[in-house]
C-alpha cells in the first residue's frame, strides 16, 4: 500500500504541535509490513505475532538516552499498514483515520499515557480523540475492537552504539 509521505508529515507535524512539543523536541514514524510488525513484536516483547503499533520510548527504561541536541529524543512509532487496513475495515473506518488513530496512539505512549488500568485507559482514549480532532479527523473512530498487543514499553537499543 502506497502511503502519501507528505500528507503524513504534515499531519505528524500538526500532531506535534497540537501535544504541545517543543519544534526541537523529535519523534519517528515508520509505516512497516506485517512481518516486520512481528518480528519486532518477537524480538523486543516476546511475542511471536503482528500487531498494529509499537511505540519504542527513549526515555523509558533503566539508562538514560542523551540528546545531543536541543530538545527531547522521544523514540520511535512503528505502524502495520497491512494490520491498520483490517482493522480499519472491521471498525468501519478508512485507513487513514486508523492510521492517524495509531500515529496518535504510539505518539501517547511516547509521552508516558497508557491503558494499563480503567482510569488510565480512559484518560488516554480522550486525549486521543481530542487530538485526532485537532489534527483533523472529528468524526469518532471506533476502537471498539481492541489492539491486537499492548504496544511495547522496552527502549530499543541504537545499532551499532
Amino acid at each position: 500500500m502506497a502511503l502519501d509521505a507528505s500528507h503524513w508529515q504534515s499531519l505528524a507535524e500538526a500532531l506535534h504541535e497540537a501535544c504541545g512539543l517543543s519544534p526541537e523536541d523529535e519523534w519517528s514514524l515508520s509505516w512497516v509490513s506485517r512481518e516486520a510488525i512481528q518480528s519486532l513484536n518477537r524480538d523486543y516483547r516476546g511475542v511471536d505475532a503482528p500487531t498494529d503499533v509499537l511505540a519504542f520510548s527513549l526515555e523509558e527504561g533503566e539508562e538514560a538516552w542523551p540528546s545531543p541536541m536541543p530538545g527531547r529524543m522521544l523514540g520511535d512509532v512503528v505502524v502495520a499498514v497491512e494490520v491498520a487496513a483490517e482493522q480499519a475495515a472491521r471498525r468501519g473506518h478508512g485507513l487513514d483515520a486508523e492510521l492517524a488513530l495509531l500515529m496518535v496512539h504510539g505518539l501517547l505512549h511516547l509521552l508516558g499515557e497508557d491503558h494499563d488500568t480503567p482510569t488510565r485507559k480512559t484518560r488516554m482514549w480522550q486525549r486521543q480523540a481530542e487530538l485526532l480532532t485537532q489534527i483533523g479527523f472529528p468524526e469518532p473512530i471506533s476502537v471498539d475492537d481492541p489492539p491486537a498487543q499492548k504496544p511495547a514499553s522496552r527502549r530499543r537499543k541504537a545499532a551499532g552504539a
